[in-house]
């Protein structure tokens, strides 16, 4: 293998070299102001989604990359599967956990800046949305240790730009960053970290994964997509071990009892968030390749932003259910619905309560999933005419509705207790009965659908 086909760089030379059309190089000056995130919604807009690299940013002397993970043709290029596997070769490959291998340099160490050399004011960092309190870095993989075991973890959390070496930091997810520090914290101690700009996005996809053992390593999950040993490199930071091919590296700490202002946010959600724990990273040294890409997530509803997040869900969700139901035929976490807060599960339902179970299941495996809507596996879960066709022809709400008050919810969740995080889940059976003779679905077979098509190109219809 290519000795850089772990790296960003590395993806975007194969996904260039693959379809040129899967990269838009824009040299047309643009501001770090909002300009960025208005032309990637734009693509939204048009079902588009390039990686698109920003080449002229004005101020700056580095380009943006960004949208990396805007489509699952991308994605499922990198896993080397077809676009509909794509959640389940995620699933099985995040669960086959290889050893990292520990390289004696990073490619990052070509420029390294300490003390009053560090001003994270010069990197491009993209103001995104006018609510924004400041630019933020968005594609920041924060990585650290446990103070108790020492088995690291990385994952995003947003960093908000504060000065030439202070970030705001909202450990929001409450997980394992949340308890490093919290155990940190506890022993009177700051939490050594590094922020990661410019990986691959199967590190991206990996650094999703909340279900698995307490003893391994995201890393090795990483490891486990790529099909091959993560190469990682040190740090000067806690004995913190970053990935080797990364294009930023910045070191510092997460301080213990310090509290400040941050935000709003534009989340995922799409609302403002003024939700956060206000907590604070002070870099001590910054590390970078010489021609280094500064790569950003456009924030909001972006489908960079929430995609990865759809597809880790599903295969979550999917591994879950296989468990117990192996009659489950697909979960689907749309996009539309924050790549979080919906769940859509297909199925061969055998016995009644199967729904019910699968539904528990799926609100118990996944924090920020709060409504689930199983089907007939007749139903494409891929579109939403054809499921909302279903719960509102199958679903008999007065017994195919539950409910489950007082479940601990994310903390940006829009409708989430602002006082204990609290949600009402809800699931609904969209199934059709077993035990009654119900209506025949009308259907038109694949067929006829072609021989439709072949006169509409003939009547110059399509």
């Amino acid at each position: 293998m290519a000795a850089d086909n772990q790296s960003l760089r590395g993806f975007i030379e194969a996904t260039e070299k693959a379809d040129a059309g899967d990269v838009l190089r824009i040299s047309e000056p643009v501001s770090q102001q909002l300009e960025m995130t208005s032309t990637i919604f734009e693509l939204d807009r048009l079902n588009k989604s390039p990686v698109v690299i920003f080449e002229n940013v004005v101020g700056f002397d580095m380009p943006v990359v960004t949208n990396i993970a805007g489509n699952r043709k991308l994605l499922a290029r990198s896993l080397n599967c077809d676009v509909q596997n794509l959640p389940t070769a995620f699933r099985d490959r995040c669960q086959n956990y290889i050893p990292c291998e520990v390289v004696a340099k990073g490619a990052f160490d070509d420029v390294v800046l300490e003390g009053s050399e560090i001003d994270l004011t010069k990197l491009p960092i993209p103001y995104q949305f006018s609510v924004d309190a400041a630019p933020y870095i968005t594609a920041g993989q924060i990585t650290a240790r446990d103070p108790e075991t020492g088995v690291d973890t990385t994952g995003f959390h947003r960093l908000m730009l504060k000065g030439k070496n202070r970030l705001g930091i909202s450990l929001h997810s409450r997980r394992r960053m949340y308890e490093f520090h919290r155990r940190a914290e506890a022993k009177g101690q700051s939490l050594p970290a590094a922020i990661v700009i410019g990986v691959h996005p199967l590190h991206y996809m990996g650094s999703m994964v909340y279900a698995y053992p307490p003893n391994i390593r995201k890393f090795e999950i990483i490891g486990g997509l790529f099909g091959e040993p993560y190469r990682l490199a040190r740090c000067g930071v806690g004995d913190i071990e970053v990935p080797a091919a990364a294009e930023i590296v910045i070191e510092g700490e997460i301080l213990a009892g310090v509290h400040e202002p941050e935000g709003p946010f534009g989340e995922f959600t799409g609302y403002a968030s003024y939700r956060s724990t206000q907590n604070v990273f002070v870099a001590k040294r910054v590390r970078m390749r010489r021609d280094a890409y500064f790569h950003s997530v456009v924030s909001g509803m972006s489908r960079d932003h929430i995609l990865i997040s759809c597809i880790t869900r599903e295969g979550e969700i999917l591994n879950a259910l296989r468990r117990n139901l192996p009659n489950v035929r697909a979960v689907h976490v749309p996009h539309k619905t924050c790549g979080a807060f919906l769940a859509i599960v297909s199925m061969k339902k055998i016995a009644e309560g199967e729904p019910k179970m699968a539904m528990l299941t799926a609100l118990g495996t996944e924090l920020y999933t709060k409504h689930v809507i199983v089907v007939d596996d007749d139903v494409d879960i891929y579109d939403m005419d054809d499921v909302m066709w279903a719960v509102a022809t199958r679903m008999r709400a007065e017994k195919d509705i539950f409910m489950v008050p007082g479940v601990k919810s994310a903390i940006i969740d829009p409708t989430s207790d602002p006082n204990n995080f609290t949600v009402t889940k809800m699931g609904i059976d969209a199934t059709a009965p077993l035990d009654e003779k119900f209506a025949e679905r009308l259907t038109i077979s694949d067929a006829q659908r072609d021989r439709a098509r072949a006169i509409l190109a003939n009547a110059k219809v399509v």
